[in-house]
């Protein structure tokens, strides 16, 4: 590393000749494959920002000038580049560098960005915040990597031009979110003209134009609808960007750091608002990125050398539950026609791609527009379909509202699937699925379920698309369950009716979702131990199953019998299962002792689930250890 050893902070990089950029460029790409390759994280969307990171860190001055990252997966280049070089073995770890750019960690990270598409309205912040305080600060919003389908991002653009910023955009076009991305704005953005002529003299003239004071305040406006409507009387088209009066200007190589760093030179000091548009290739510069982007979005560990990626043998170990969900939800769709998939730029996330790759005409992937994949399911079940929406639930945050208005007043037969439901792990606090129980069972009309495992799985998507069942949540974790033969018949499950799954006298511990596992660990480990504590005593095990509705025979027996409860939960614990379980109680005349283990009151930060699950307090040890207490 000739180059990048030399460069701690970006300071050092502008110390550099631009004839030098282009080998830094390419040492930052060979020090992301190495470290990737035994430390997994996302790989390809780097890979294709080189360019993009070093030019702007080259001309701008950050941090002073502010950078905002949209899709914060592509940022692990600034990282390196904003003294955490040395730290970047760390990142995802426990303890180490954050997989997003967090402005807790550093001040080169202007915002947080573990989703997308909030680059331009923070950066339009931002820039207006500089203006009101009379600094002279140029702010950068770097959007791409499919954020362009996010509803927010237009959102944002509506706005810039109205409140009169020099804010720049850069439009980084990469044709991909995780898979290959899709929609009109897609489409119109590989169709936008590519006029090199045209682009380089209209570029050359708004230089010109604004040296000699032309491009200010209404006369700029007059200017640029003028050039507007010259060039779609011209090119019989017209620029979305330049209609909201955003300058645009491209689309140009996203992969020429010299010609970015001339570019963005003689953009910066330019008044209004403008748009850079640059086509770069996602995993550029390493072959086996370029040739399958998605796979490579976040390989895991692999042969830096050939490209081989070490994958685990998992023959004879349980599913992944989005795998489970993948092959069940094709296996429903085959036995009823009006069964739809529908996820917000998830197809091969969440599996949804074995029905796509069947049935396409009957698979939607609407972009990363959780909204959107709500409401548009709405709109579905409305007319007789029975639409499987999946989306993160971490990012179906974003839904809240639709789900509300568009599923639950209107009693839709949407069957709403929450993959990555409580702690994912390395991909920390953006992604946890923390909040979907507490937020959602306040909502009426919704039916909110988790499996303990696969099969449990099967029987619930079952149950959500038999007739007049109404919006029906489903939420389980990323990872593998804990059965290895999943292929169970397809079963109804009586909505609203768990499971006692252990009987006892003593202590009741009542569980929702796969969590259950970790408390019959416990269970089993205190049934086994001759401990003076455990003497003579016996312990109950409930599976909820239903967070709404409860099940109300049952939490009776539990109330009569127990003085003594435990509840578990991968979730928030204010508000949660065990918040729920505490008031059915309370509000039924029963005063045990309730204790409540699940997410405490604070944002988890990131580490192996193992580890998290440790750290909160709801692994089989930390269960073990409530539940003796209570004996």
């Amino acid at each position: 590393m000739g180059l990048l050893t030399q460069i701690q902070y970006p300071s050092d990089l502008r110390q550099l000749s631009v004839n030098q950029l282009p080998e830094v460029c390419q040492e930052l790409r060979e020090d992301i494959v190495k470290e990737l390759s035994v430390n997994p994280g996302h790989l390809a969307s780097s890979l294709g920002v080189a360019e993009i990171t070093v030019a702007l860190h080259y001309v701008y001055d950050t941090p002073e000038d502010r950078i905002v990252w949209d899709v914060g997966h592509q940022a692990y280049g600034h990282k390196i580049l904003t003294g955490r070089r040395e730290q970047f073995c760390t990142n995802r770890k426990l303890g180490g560098i954050r997989p997003f750019p967090s402005p807790d960690e550093s001040p080169y990270d202007t915002f947080a960005c573990g989703h997308a598409s909030n680059s331009i309205s923070a950066a339009l912040g931002m820039a207006v915040a500089a203006k009101a305080e009379g600094q002279q600060r140029h702010v950068v919003a770097v959007i791409g990597d499919g954020a362009m389908s996010g509803g927010l991002a237009y959102e944002g653009l509506n706005n810039v031009a109205a409140a009169q910023s020099d804010i720049l955009i850069i439009l980084n076009d990469n044709n991909m979110s995780i898979d290959r991305a899709v929609g009109g704005m897609q489409e119109y953005l590989l169709s936008l003209s590519t006029n090199e002529t045209y682009n380089a003299v209209r570029f050359k003239v708004s230089r010109w134009l604004h040296s000699k004071g032309l491009l200010e305040d209404d006369r700029r406006k007059g200017i640029i609808r003028l050039s507007n409507a010259l060039k779609s009387a011209i090119s019989h088209q017209q620029n979305v960007f330049e209609g909201m009066d955003i300058r645009y200007f491209g689309p140009f190589n996203g992969h020429d750091v010299k010609e970015l760093v001339r570019i963005l030179r003689q953009l910066k000091n330019m008044k209004g608002p403008k748009l850079l548009h640059l086509h770069t290739q996602k995993g550029h510069g390493y072959a086996p990125a370029e040739r399958d982007v998605t796979v490579w979005h976040a390989p895991g560990k692999f042969d830096p050398e050939t490209g081989e990626r070490l994958v685990k043998d998992t023959t004879n170990e349980p599913p992944r539950f989005q795998d489970v969900f993948g092959e069940t939800l094709l296996e429903l769709a085959r036995q009823n026609p009006k069964i739809i998939g529908v996820t917000p730029a998830m197809p091969t996330g969440c599996s949804m791609n074995i029905m796509l790759k069947e049935m396409p005409e009957r698979t939607f992937d609407v972009g990363i527009a959780e909204g959107h994949a709500v409401t548009f399911s709405g709109g579905m079940a409305k007319e007789g379909l029975i639409p499987f929406c999946n989306i993160y639930s971490a990012f179906a945050q974003r839904s809240y509202d639709n789900i509300i208005h568009d599923m639950a007043i209107l009693k839709l037969n949407v069957v709403l699937c929450l993959d990555r439901a409580g702690l994912v792990g390395e991909d920390g606090a953006t992604h946890h699925g923390a909040f979907d129980m507490a937020s959602l069972r306040v909502i009426p009309n919704l039916t909110i379920a988790s499996p303990m495992d696969e099969c449990e799985l099967r029987r619930l998507m079952y149950t959500a698309q038999l007739p007049d069942k109404g919006p029906f949540v489903i939420r389980y974790p990323r990872g593998n369950g804990s059965v290895v033969d999943w292929r169970c018949p397809l079963e109804a499950i009586p909505v609203g009716k768990g499971r006692k799954l252990r009987d006892g006298n003593d202590v009741a511990v009542v569980t929702i979702g796969p969590i259950g596992i970790q408390a019959q660990q416990a269970i089993d480990d205190i049934c086994s131990t001759n401990s003076d504590a455990a003497a003579n005593k016996t312990i109950a095990h409930y599976d909820l199953r239903f967070l709404k509705p409860l099940d109300e025979e049952m939490l009776h027996e539990i109330g009569r019998k127990f003085q003594k409860i435990v509840t578990v939960e991968d979730g928030a614990r204010s508000g949660g299962m065990g918040s729920a379980v505490m008031e059915w109680l309370s509000d039924h005349g029963y005063s045990p002792v309730v204790k409540r283990l699940g997410l405490p009151d604070r944002f988890i930060e990131h580490g192996t689930v193992a580890q998290l699950q440790d750290i909160v307090g709801i692994d089989a040890a930390h269960i073990k250890e409530t539940i003796l207490g209570l004996l």
